[in-house]
């Protein structure tokens, strides 16, 4: 991360998030200890297996957050061990409701251990009668001049419908947001009515992803745990994420992230072409 971004100065944290102006429902989860696990991800000193353990835990507290704070809960009353001892043994509160109905999708490639890792928790606090798992095989399309024009999808196992159900999308680079909005605009063809919520849930998103994704879908929600604008002029990182939206600047010119973690899908599967 440049030295120079007030964004990571440490005084820029509010909550455990990242202050920035993008809105409500961009939560960039900027905490210490997971900026320390995505920097030792993004090294190219490293490499499997560590590799898909970091990913792994990076996602496994990802998906925690995400479904505490997103997903609706119920009041219950749950016996404890403590019941055969006495009437109090009771827990009383409220817990994520089980009934709720939860697609994890995974955008191959990349979101392939992603998906797994959220679909696993997912199926520890819900009834797994509700919860499913889609496959959407996708890659980005560009242009003559290596420009990313959109994403395609050539391949998909899905289980249909999506009417009032949670979409995850379980994502490690939001780089352009084409093929969260691709996978978007498939579900959204399909029959039976529309989701109820979008979440997409990434490692790294850039200033790029943020507005793409806004702009098309201004309901859906982005979690991250870093933001990186690395190519944004030196007074732009100089003020709070979102002041200067129209400056600031994640990609290069091959719709790479910089600093970014190179091509996770590659990274990932240890195949580098």
């Amino acid at each position: 991360m440049d030295a120079s971004d007030i964004g990571y100065s440490g005084t820029s944290l509010d909550n455990g998030e990242l202050r920035h102006r993008y809105g409500d429902r961009v939560h960039i989860l900027a905490d210490a200890y997971h900026l320390s696990l995505l920097a030792t991800l993004s090294s190219d000193a490293t490499t499997q297996p560590e590799i898909n353990h970091l990913v792994t835990a990076l996602y496994r507290d990802l998906v925690a957050i995400v479904l505490a704070r997103e997903l609706p809960t119920v009041e219950v009353a749950s016996p404890t061990r403590m019941i055969a001892h006495t009437p109090q043994g009771v827990y009383r509160g409220r817990v994520v409701d089980p009934k709720t109905r939860v697609v994890c999708v995974d955008i191959a490639r990349a979101g392939m251990l992603p998906a797994q890792v959220c679909f696993d928790a997912l199926n520890h606090v819900l009834d797994p009668a509700g919860v499913r798992q889609d496959h959407l095989i996708m890659n980005r399309v560009t242009d003559a001049q290596g420009q990313v024009v959109g994403a395609r999808i050539f391949g998909e196992k899905a289980g249909g419908a999506v009417a009032d159900q949670i979409l995850m999308f379980p994502d490690p680079m939001g780089a352009t947001g084409s093929s969260f909005l691709k996978a978007v605009g498939y579900y959204k063809n399909l029959p039976g009515g529309p989701p109820r919520k979008l979440i997409t849930m990434n490692l790294i998103v850039t200033p790029e992803f943020v507005r793409n994704v806004r702009a098309a879908e201004p309901d859906a929600v982005i979690y991250a745990f870093r933001l990186d604008r690395g190519l944004s002029p030196d007074h732009v990182l100089a003020t709070e994420p979102g002041t200067h939206p129209e400056l600031e600047r994640g990609l290069n010119d091959h719709q790479y992230i910089v600093p970014g973690a190179g091509g996770l899908g590659e990274v990932i599967n240890n195949v580098f072409v």
